[in-house]
C-alpha cells in the first residue's frame, strides 16, 4: 500500500495523473467578460463572431447569461406566428450552423439606461460575413437587459430586430453615447 501511495504521489507531482479538471482550460466566460456592461456586451459580440469554419466558444457564451435568460428574435415572421423566446442552448442549436458559414457582428452605437443593479442597452449592430467586408449585409438593434450580481454583470435578455425598408434605424440609435455614470 505504501508503494502505491508513493507512486500516486510521484505521478501527481509530476503531472502524469493530474485530475482532468487541472489539465483542462477553464470554461465559461473570461473574468474580463463580466466586469462591466461594456465588457459583457463586447464579449457577446465577440463570441458569436468568427470566420467560416471556426467553432464558437459556446461555454463562454453560456457563462454570460443569468439562469433563465432568454434570447428573442422580434422581427415579424413571414408566417405571422409569434417569435419564440430561446434559452442560450436553444440559440446555440438554432444559430451554430449559420455562424459557421462566417459571421461577424459588431456594435456601432449604443444607448444605455441604468438604475441600481439593472441596465438596459440598446446596441446598434452591423453584421458581415467576413471581417474585411466593406458593406454590412444586415443592421439592427439588440435590446439587452443586464443585471449586476455577485460581483459581475449578467445578461438577462437579448431581443433583436433587424433594419428593413419599413423599419429603418432612427438616427438617434446610430449615435454613440457614453454609459451613464
Amino acid at each position: 500500500m505504501r508503494i502505491l501511495i508513493a507512486l500516486l504521489t510521484v505521478m501527481l507531482l509530476s503531472g502524469w495523473a493530474a485530475p482532468a479538471a487541472w489539465a483542462q482550460p477553464a470554461t465559461g466566460p473570461r473574468a474580463a467578460d463580466t466586469v462591466s456592461p461594456e465588457a459583457i456586451v463586447g464579449a457577446l459580440y465577440d463570441v458569436i463572431s468568427g470566420p467560416a469554419g471556426q467553432a464558437r466558444d459556446w461555454d463562454r457564451f453560456r457563462g454570460l447569461f443569468a439562469i433563465g435568460a432568454r434570447l428573442l428574435p422580434a422581427a415579424p415572421r413571414t408566417d405571422g406566428s409569434v417569435p419564440a423566446a430561446l434559452s442560450p442552448d436553444d440559440y446555440i442549436t438554432r444559430a451554430n450552423d449559420a455562424l459557421l458559414k462566417g459571421f461577424f457582428e459588431q456594435e456601432v452605437a449604443n444607448r444605455t439606461d441604468a438604475f441600481g443593479t439593472i441596465m438596459h442597452v440598446f446596441s446598434t449592430y452591423e453584421s458581415r460575413r467576413a471581417k474585411t467586408d466593406e458593406k454590412a449585409f444586415a443592421r439592427g438593434i439588440n435590446s439587452i437587459q443586464l443585471m449586476q450580481h455577485g460581483g459581475r454583470w449578467w445578461i438577462v435578455t437579448v431581443m433583436w430586430d433587424q433594419e428593413r425598408p419599413d423599419n429603418p434605424i432612427p438616427a438617434k440609435y446610430l449615435e454613440r453615447r457614453p454609459p451613464p455614470a
